[in-house]
């Protein structure tokens, strides 16, 4: 199965402020209990967004004016803590498309990058501005162009800003491609990888798993 090439990311932003911002604060360990990924966007940023007595505490996920959001915008070392892929998963079936944030921790970066959810640098000035620019009006339109590593911010009249952003080349470069899933990669290049295999005499044909 072909993966969808990721070349821009269109759409509404939203602004969780705060640095250092774990794993474990977007999706709380109790909840990785699914047999699929798809169930977590509901309990992303759960402990933050509800009180002890499950009422919403107003967190900026939950603002009306930012339904819909597809570009999450934070601080510095987002997605730090445990390695849980369930967090990146959390924000995409939440229906996030995008972060930008000041950085990333490592692992956070990688697990985003194999779905498809791009994680690009801003500088901190930038980042104040684009929050400050949806904070005027949640409906002006932020635009990820992973081919000119910018963040473009307009509505229907007005261009407010072209932001310069950064991300690694190797992760760039997949995501445009379409590689970014190493194993859908694989899977569609099974027959290279069994001719490989055997002719490096590294697999049996014949053997019968256990």
């Amino acid at each position: 199965m072909a993966l969808a090439k990721i070349v821009t990311v269109t759409g509404t932003g939203v602004h969780v402020p705060g640095s250092d911002i774990d794993t474990d604060r977007i999706i709380p360990a109790r909840f990785m209990k699914g047999l699929t990924f798809a169930p977590l966007g509901e309990f992303a940023f759960y402990d933050v967004r509800y009180d002890k007595d499950g009422k919403l505490t107003g967190h900026p996920l939950d603002d009306p004016h930012h339904k819909g959001a597809k570009l999450l915008l934070s601080g510095t070392n987002f997605g730090c803590g445990s390695s849980r892929e369930h967090a990146p998963q959390s924000l995409y079936h939440f229906g996030l498309r995008a972060i930008i944030a000041e950085s990333f921790a490592e692992i956070f970066f990688g697990n985003s990058t194999t779905i498809g959810l791009p994680c690009v640098c801003a500088s901190r000035a930038d980042i104040a501005k684009m929050s400050r620019l949806i904070g005027i009006d949640p409906h002006i339109t932020l635009k990820l162009d992973l081919e000119q590593m910018t963040v473009s911010c307009s509505d229907e009249v007005a261009n407010y800003g072209c932001f310069k952003v950064t991300m690694p080349e190797s992760a760039r470069t997949s995501l445009i491609a379409g590689t970014w899933d190493p194993v859908v990669e694989l899977l569609e290049n099974a027959a290279v990888v069994r001719e490989v295999a055997l002719r490096g005499g590294i697999w049996d044909p014949n053997a019968v798993a256990a």
